[in-house]
Formats: structure tokens, sequence, C-alpha cells
């Protein structure tokens, strides 16, 4: 997308939901976090479970905005989709870097992670839009949160009660210790909350925010015509996740039918929101400034802080103080509450991931693969 034909409410978006991603990544201690900073402990959703999806909501949007002049030039698809496979893979290798990185121990390196679900979500999507309609992708969409939830119902799993959704005891928990023993997150090292099934539910997340896409840029609508056709379809969205969750609860880390439903809705509301004021209204206060600052060079502040973050647990000032605890422990010793220093931790760091933006900001450089 050319820095002329951005839309500033899409890249505040952007910008507002990495800032949040760093600042929920990155406590000065988990032991201390306060709770809507942390993801459910299984079902359910706390502020804190809407950023990824918001991520891929976000990549549907932008794909609609960037591929939107060529989806109907059939003759240039094949070079199009040669561009998004080499992006896709690109990303895909950055996770792996980032997972791999500072050991570098591929014996058990994690495989899955965040930017590998982002590459996967924007080839699939991406392709998806060039080749089809908007019925047709909704369609799909259904279908694929129709076919994930009967596969939870009807399809055995070893040593397990069909229909299970119990944590490390399910359909999407058995395919990754099948698929990626020994290569999973060392958190829950039976699955992987990025894992192979899970991440089928995570496309259609981007097929939401293509939908949206699809109507923010169609000049045929008024502003007006467009924020109806947001609103009403997100509360649709989440009455309809809502009712569904009786069944199939809302839970990220198996990214459920009812979970894509319910984030999408809130997600389109908050793009609608800001659509409104920022593209509609006009209101373009100075302090949005750095969120559009953050939203433009989003992959380079997450690459950043994930690297800082590893590099300042991995580098020890002595046998057992890393120079991550030392920080943390000198503004703990400030303050006796124990929940405040971790979230001011957290506020500080994404702070000095905000300095380098801002200076990529000033000289209109965007970071892009």
């Amino acid at each position: 997308m050319s820095k002329s034909n951005r839309l500033l409410s899409l890249d505040v978006f952007r910008g507002i939901t990495i800032a949040a991603m760093i600042v929920v990544n990155n406590p000065g201690s988990w032991s201390t976090v306060y709770p809507p900073l942390l993801h459910a402990s299984w079902h359910g959703c706390t502020l804190t479970d809407l950023v990824f999806p918001f991520f891929l909501f976000i990549v549907g949007v932008a794909i609609c905005l960037s591929l939107g002049r060529v989806a109907n030039q059939k003759e240039n698809h094949k070079k199009v989709i040669q561009h998004i496979i080499k992006r896709s893979v690109t990303l895909f290798l950055i996770g792996l870097f980032l997972n791999a990185f500072p050991y570098f121990d591929l014996y058990e390196l994690r495989i899955p992670g965040v930017l590998q679900r982002i590459a996967i979500v924007f080839l699939v999507c991406a392709v998806v839009f060039l080749k089809t309609n908007r019925k047709t992708q909704i369609a799909i969409g259904s279908i694929i949160l129709l076919i994930y939830w009967l596969m939870f119902l009807i399809i055995p799993v070893p040593g397990v009660d069909t229909g299970s959704l119990e944590r490390g005891a399910n359909l999407a928990a058995w395919i990754d210790s099948m698929l990626l023993q020994g290569h999973m997150w060392t958190v829950t090292k039976t699955w992987d909350p990025e894992g192979v099934l899970s991440t089928l539910p995570a496309i259609v997340t981007g097929m939401l925010g293509m939908v949206a896409g699809q109507w923010i840029s169609n000049k045929d609508l008024t502003p007006q015509d467009k924020l109806i056709k947001l609103f009403v379809a997100a509360n649709i969205l989440i009455v309809v996740a809502l009712f569904w969750s009786l069944f199939f609860p809302i839970n990220k880390s198996l990214w459920t039918s009812s979970y894509v439903l319910y984030t999408g809705g809130i997600a389109m509301h908050f793009l609608a929101f800001l659509y409104w004021l920022l593209d509609v209204k006009m209101l373009r206060s100075k302090y949005w400034t750095p969120f559009k600052a953050f939203g433009m060079n989003a992959l380079f502040v997450y690459m950043l802080s994930m690297l800082m973050a590893s590099l300042i647990v991995a580098l020890k000032l002595s046998e057992n103080l890393s120079v991550q605890e030392w920080l943390f422990g000198g503004l703990s010793s400030f303050i006796t509450d124990p929940y405040l220093p971790s979230f001011i931790y957290a506020m500080l760091f994404t702070l000095v991931m905000f300095i380098p933006t801002w200076v990529l900001y000033k000289r209109n450089i965007i970071i892009k693969v």
C-alpha cells in the first residue's frame, strides 16, 4: 500500500494493537500481572485475548486495500501470487529466527509462532481474495468454522473422550503432539497455542477483516453506508458468537469458532469507530501520531521487541541475575505494590521500542518484507 493511499484509521488500529501486544508480552514479572493483561486461563476472553485476532483482522483489511486494484486484473494474478508466496515464506522464516534467538538450538526449535500464523493467514486470505468474491469468501469462512466445530465433536482422539475441549486433551493438542513433537512452546510442552489445527479458523479471522476492508474500500458506498454495514455486521457476529459459545466455548488457545466471531465482531466495531473518527470526521489529533508511527512499522516494532526481550533475559550480570531481572528489581525496589512495577516495566519497555520507531516515522521509512 503506498503511503499516499494509506488509511489512517487502519494504521492507528494496527499501532494500538502492536503497542498492546508489546505491553502484554513484556511484564516485569509474570507472577504479578494485572488480570486484564493476562490471557484467559482456558475458556473465556480477556482484553489480552483480543490482541492477536485484532492483528489478523487487520491483515485481512490491508489485503483488500493493497490488492484491490489487481483483483480484477487476472493476467497479473500469477505475478502477484508469486509475490504473496515470497512474502509469506519470508514472514515464516523471520518467525523461526525469532523463536531460535539467541541460542539457536534447532533440535528443540519451536516451529509455530505469531509470525508463522500471520504468514499462513496472509497467504491463504490473499489468494482467496484474488480468486473469489465477497459472498464466496463469507461462504468459505462459514464452512471452515462449522467443519472445525464438527471435527472436535466427531473425530475420536486416543485416550480422550470424543468432543473433549480440555487443556492438552483435545483434537488440536493431539494433532500438535503428532506433528510437532519436541518443537512446541516450552510453556505448554504437549500442545501449542499457535498449533496446526487452530490455524485453520485463524484464517477466518483474516477473512472477516477482508469483508470489512471491501466495504471500506467500496467507492459506491457513502461513509454512512460503510459504517452501518460495519456496525450491523459486528453486532451480528457478537450475538452469534455468544450463542455458539454455549456449545463451543470462546477459547483463544483452541481459536474456537465462537472466539473467531466474537473477536472479529469487536475488531469490526473498533475499526468502524476509528474510521468514523479519523477518516470521516477527520478528528486527527496529534495524540494519534504515536500509534500511527507504530502502525506503519508494526513488523519492525514486533521483531525489535522480541529480539530485545530475548536478549535481556539471556544476558547475565551474574549466574542467577539476568539484565531483565536487574532492571525490574531496581524498579520494584521503589514501589511496594507488587503489580504496579510489573506494569510500569512493560510500559517503559514499550516506550523504548517507540524511540527507533519514531525515528523511522520522521524519516518516512517503512520497513517491509
